[in-house]
């Protein structure tokens, strides 16, 4: 049962993962999706003639016509010079993306452009980087106040070090008061931002981020599943859930799924950096689009603001939805979403070390494609080892041959 519809999104983001991994082919993205290759191939080879007719639009505007027989030797040359001059830019964002620290953009810029003004020069790398030449060299001509901030910003760190050493439970707050005990004129910020550089922690009780707000404003919704998180028929029960995806500098993004208890296959999703309610709706109307109806399917939450709301009552009114929610504050009663959740940040994090992703872009890249490499390949225990998306093609074919 392969998808039949295909969002816009979709195909930017397969044409994104498919770019963003240079050493891959079209054949691995498209398995790693779960779509044939061609279609791939037809979207990339699509998005490259836009990308192309972009590139001599300004020609063809100048002349009113295709350059003429004799002409055309000339226009390759201008062609090829335009396509050596995209790919020394894309080269340049390349090299520049590792540069770029959240919070510190600008910079972080103005590094690149002194560690490879040699290579490309500085009138173009702030051409690319859409800086000015004066501002670069104003920062420039500061180094050496720069270099006495980082000189006692490390002194200051290291005695930060010793502090937190002879006493481990210490924050910022008491590390602050021990500093300036000793004569040293610092506010807390820079304590706090000392200490997060250096991956300096102290003890305290870790506050979970809350994507459940109850509103008790709003009606009670019936628990119709009661912690049976099964389903006899694909299409006929639900579970979503709002998580958050960290980014580094404490931001975050949220994803909202909508799940098929039959298959436990991720039909519907959505991401963005809100939990506002069009944050579930855009998860419900995807789940939709994909499977075409929902009418007459349950689907079960958590009694977060967002699923309580009246806004999401009316969007499932319109679709057929029956709603279902667990007892308040009990995540037990959504487990299998929960369960979903704890996976997806297992492998795309915690399974490789790391704590949170970089950008919003290395995010997205991230769980889109772990998504679809749930839906098509990754084994589920609650379908015999199945892919949900095998899973249902099997069944599929059951109910057909019987």
């Amino acid at each position: 049962m392969a998808m039949k519809h295909y969002p816009p999104e979709f195909k930017a983001d397969a044409i994104a993962l498919y770019r963003s991994r240079p050493g891959a082919t079209i054949a691995q993205i498209a398995t790693e999706l779960g779509i044939n290759r061609e279609t791939l191939r037809s979207w990339i080879r699509k998005d490259d003639d836009q990308r192309s007719a972009q590139a001599s639009a300004p020609t063809r505007a100048r002349t009113g016509t295709p350059a003429p027989r004799e002409n055309l030797e000339e226009e390759n040359k201008r062609l090829r010079a335009q396509v050596a001059e995209l790919t020394t830019e894309r080269e340049i964002l390349r090299k520049a993306a590792a540069y770029f620290a959240p919070g510190d953009e600008t910079v972080s810029r103005f590094g690149f452009i002194q560690d490879h003004s040699s290579a490309f020069g500085v009138k173009r790398l702030c051409q690319v980087l859409g800086l000015a030449r004066s501002s670069y060299y104003a920062w420039k001509k500061a180094r050496e106040a720069r270099a006495e901030r980082a000189r006692r910003d490390a002194e200051l760190t290291e005695a930060i070090r010793a502090i937190h050493k002879q006493d481990p439970a210490y924050g910022e707050p008491r590390i602050t008061a021990e500093l300036r005990e000793m004569g040293y004129e610092v506010n807390h910020k820079r304590v706090e931002r000392l200490m997060r550089e250096a991956g300096i922690e102290g003890l305290h009780l870790r506050k979970k981020v809350r994507t459940t707000v109850p509103d008790p404003s709003d009606q009670p919704v019936p628990d119709l599943l009661e912690r049976d998180f099964t389903a006899t028929t694909p299409n006929s029960r639900y579970v979503g859930d709002i998580t958050y995806l960290p980014l580094e500098g404490g931001r975050f993004l949220y994803l909202a799924t909508v799940i098929d208890l039959y298959s436990r296959r991720l039909v519907g999703w959505s991401i963005a950096e809100h939990m506002r309610t069009s944050l579930i709706v855009d998860a419900l109307r995807a789940a939709q689009a994909e499977r075409g109806c929902l009418s007459g399917a349950i689907f079960h939450s958590d009694h977060g603001a967002q699923y309580t709301s009246a806004a999401f009552a009316r969007v499932c009114e319109q679709l057929g939805v029956v709603q279902s929610m667990g007892a308040v504050g009990s995540s037990a009663d959504n487990a299998a979403a929960e369960s979903f959740n704890a996976s997806l940040k297992r492998e795309t994090l915690e399974g490789k070390g790391l704590k949170r992703w970089e950008s919003v872009k290395h995010a997205r890249l991230a769980v889109f494609a772990w998504i679809n490499r749930y839906n098509t390949r990754r084994r589920h225990s609650a379908n015999g080892q199945l892919s949900p998306l095998i899973y249902e093609q099997r069944t599929a074919s059951l109910e057909l041959a019987a």
